[in-house]
């Protein structure tokens, strides 16, 4: 058998060691640079000259492992030397700008000033002062967007591709940080990122949902949906943290945990109701921030804390808008409507009592200066942190427990206010109205009944107060309005009542007619928010008020004509018992009754004529009565014996009657005919806006000539209308039908009616008033 040697080397030498050499001195084996054996080809030579056996061997050639750290790492780093080992590195290139639909006016704005700085370059000439104009332009768009934010829009701002995660914002505020890995079952969950950091020399221990800055890290990150291993990574580390006394900030950015069937089968309920159990025990103090959105139970995993802070614009819910929008309307569509009825902004969520506080975000969002939102949450750390640190471990226990039992507020017995009735199903409701307005209503109601028992007795006490009325009818009328405008936002209509409001309104300021495509717009809108109006969650309460508001108006209607009544009855009498008035009238009914006359015929002709001289100016004293209350007297109408006694004797055939209802009907089907044109709507709305115009101001001549021009045009319009309809025709026809049936009757009538149909037809004309529609007047 071959000898084979082996020589002994030194392992500490300075120039080889271990690995370079493999060599025997007692079997006979001469060992060689390995190095040098890389070099060969041959794995064994064995020769017949020799010996001595050789054995050499081949390299593989791979890639060098690429340390975590650098070759030279600097001590003094930001977050220690351990930092190198965190997988959250820089991004290499700057993450690309993204604009929502709602900013879309915002870049325009930018791109002019960008416009405009570059024509400056280029021509050399001083475009300063447009460029201040445009940029002071930009910081007022900006600011009237941001600081009247819908809550899908701030959804979306929430959902921003460029906003700071949870690594960037602990990044900004520790002075060093380590990540912990690992939920010591064999997995670790990129999704939730735990360690132990320092905020000015104090420790913290930071857990918190962890998306991706680009399409890569999503991936890896899972979108920032935790899988059951990172809920229980991160509830291994509460137990640390309480252990060792670290206070917990929580930092929630996620849209909920994952779904999957795996994630299913490993526990993913058991894990969330265990971590949400768990927190409710530990005796340190827990903060919890919403940085962008917190979905459902998989935010509430780590969001059981003494106090729950959200950034201004993030958003925290049960249900993401599109899901809610997808199960209540059966389309994502509705998701702007969804993201309202849901309630999930901070504002809303701290007047809840579910948020604690709000931590404030730059203008354009927290991706628009992240440093600057960090420094505002380090801020809100420190100052919840120093009024934690006075709290016992008992104290916080309870603290925390009192913080989830207040949320909600829950009454017996009690109906429903509208506003909130409107959210719950029909068969649900408890009442139509507030208490309150229901108070208001029967208590006027009351009124109005006694009003109407003491109205005979003339009880001034019994009147009702016309103050009472006009300020619950402006009440209902209020309420109205927003009934209103909560079905038209039910039915979807708000955002296109909106817009035609706006055009409306612009061809109004423009005092032009309206164009008939904007009428037939408006038509249409009106016509189709009236046919689903009964649709509306709201409809009943709406149609209640709207009942109530035409009772209280009849009652207002029926009061104003009771007070006017009075105070002309006074005034009459006022007028009457005037001794010049009183002086006439009794010397004419002197010289009457000494006449011995006993019909108006039977008098003189000088008598006759001192009789209307003295009927003319009490009429003239009564129309000066009128004007002075604001009523025109349009005509004298004869006794009402005098009325009934004619229509007994003078009233038309059964024939005569139906041709007259059926003339009428036909006349007042064409005129409504006519107004539905395009064009005379178009004048009477410009009418509309010339009457609000003259009311608003004190010099109203110009004003008062357009109306009448304008309601001059409109009776020109509707006359040719008629005329060329035939309908006039028909009248003169009917008329002469008429004259001929009077004159048949009054043939039949005794003498003394005869006279009164005669001075009637003398006089006033009042039987051609009879059935002339008012329209050719």
């Amino acid at each position: 058998m071959a000898s084979m040697s082996h020589s002994s080397i030194a392992l500490g030498g300075a120039s080889a060691s271990a690995s370079d050499y493999l060599r025997s001195s007692s079997n006979g084996v001469t060992g060689v640079s390995l190095r040098t054996l890389g070099r060969r080809r041959t794995m064994v030579t064995s020769t017949a000259r020799s010996s001595n056996l050789y054995v050499t061997a081949r390299l593989k050639k791979g890639k060098k492992f690429d340390h975590p750290w650098p070759a030279n790492p600097d001590p003094n780093v930001k977050g220690g030397v351990l930092s190198y080992l965190s997988e959250f590195k820089p991004l290499g290139d700057a993450q690309k700008p993204v604009t929502l639909d709602f900013e879309r006016p915002l870049v325009e704005l930018e791109k002019k000033i960008v416009d405009v700085k570059k024509m400056a370059d280029e021509t050399g000439l001083d475009f300063t002062e447009q460029i201040i104009t445009l940029e002071t332009k930009y910081r007022q768009a900006l600011k009237d967007l941001y600081t009247h934010l819908t809550p899908i829009q701030r959804v979306n701002i929430a959902r921003h591709p460029n906003r700071p995660t949870f690594l960037d914002h602990i990044h900004n505020i520790t002075d060093k940080f380590m990540e912990l890995h690992g939920d010591r079952a064999g997995y670790d969950d990129p999704a939730i990122v735990t360690g132990i950091g320092t905020i000015d020399g104090k420790r913290y221990m930071f857990i918190g949902h962890q998306k991706g800055r680009n399409t890569k890290e999503n991936i890896m990150r899972n979108f920032g949906m935790p899988t059951p291993h990172g809920y229980r990574k991160a509830l291994r580390m509460m137990y640390y943290a309480d252990h060792h006394g670290f206070p917990i900030v929580t930092f929630i950015d996620t849209p909920g945990a994952y779904a999957d069937l795996q994630s299913e089968e490993k526990g993913q309920g058991e894990a969330i109701a265990n971590n949400l159990r768990t927190m409710f025990g530990l005796k340190v103090p827990i903060l919890s921030i919403v940085i962008g959105e917190g979905g459902s139970g998989g935010a509430l995993a780590i969001g059981c804390a003494n106090k729950m802070l959200m950034l201004e614009n993030a958003v925290f819910y049960v249900a993401s808008p599109e899901a809610c929008a997808a199960i209540l309307w059966q389309t994502s569509k509705a998701a702007p409507e969804a993201a309202e009825k849901l309630r999930i902004t901070s504002k809303e969520l701290v007047k809840l009592n579910v948020a604690d506080g709000i931590i404030p975000e730059p203008l354009g969002g927290a991706h628009a200066d992240p440093s600057w939102t960090s420094q505002q949450i380090k801020i809100a750390i420190n100052e919840n942190m120093s009024e934690f640190g006075k709290m016992s471990g008992e104290e916080l226990l309870k603290h925390r427990m009192a913080k989830y039992r207040k949320i909600g507020v829950f009454i017996e017995g009690e109906p429903v206010e509208p506003e909130k009735k409107i959210n719950m199903k029909r068969r649900d409701a408890v009442a139509s109205t507030s208490l309150k307005l229901e108070g208001e209503v029967e208590k006027l109601r009351e009124q109005i009944l006694k009003a109407k028992e003491t109205s005979s007795e003339e009880d001034v006490e019994g009147e009702l107060s016309t103050e009472v009325l006009n300020e619950m009818i402006e009440k209902l009328r209020s309420e109205i309005d927003e009934e209103y405008t909560k079905a038209a936002k039910a039915m979807g209509l708000e955002e296109r009542l909106t817009a035609t409001r706006e055009e409306f309104s612009k061809a109004n300021a423009e005092e032009h007619l309206m164009h008939p495509v904007l009428i037939e717009r408006i038509e249409k809108l009106k016509e189709e928010f009236n046919t689903r109006l009964s649709e509306a969650p709201n409809y009943e309460n709406l149609k209640a008020k709207l009942d109530m508001l035409k009772d209280f108006s009849r009652a207002k209607a029926a009061s104003d004509a009771a007070s006017v009544k009075k105070e002309l009855n006074k005034r009459f009498q006022e007028a009457v018992n005037r001794p010049e008035v009183r002086e006439k009238i009794e010397a004419v009914k002197a010289e009457v009754a000494s006449s011995g006359a006993s019909s108006f015929e039977e008098l003189s002709d000088e008598l006759k004529e001192k009789v209307l001289m003295t009927k003319r100016e009490v009429e003239a004293e009564m129309a000066v009565v009128l004007k002075s209350i604001g009523l025109e007297l349009e005509a004298v109408k004869p006794n009402l014996k005098e009325v009934v006694a004619e229509q007994s004797s003078l009233a038309p055939n059964e024939s005569i009657q139906e041709k007259i209802e059926k003339l009428n009907q036909e006349i007042t089907e064409k005129i409504e005919e006519v107004v539905r044109t395009p064009e005379i709507k178009s004048m009477v709305e410009l009418l509309k806006v010339e009457a609000a115009k003259a009311s608003q101001t004190l010099d109203g001549t110009q004003g008062s000539q357009k109306i009448e021009a304008l309601e001059m045009q409109i009776k020109q319009k509707i006359a040719e209308a008629l005329s060329m309809s035939g309908l006039q025709e028909k009248q003169e026809e009917l008329e002469k039908e008429l004259a001929a049936a009077r004159e048949l009757a009054g043939e039949e009538s005794d003498e003394s009616m005869k006279e009164d149909d005669d001075d009637d037809e003398d006089g006033s004309g009042s039987g051609r008033s009879e059935i002339i529609n008012p329209s050719f007047a």
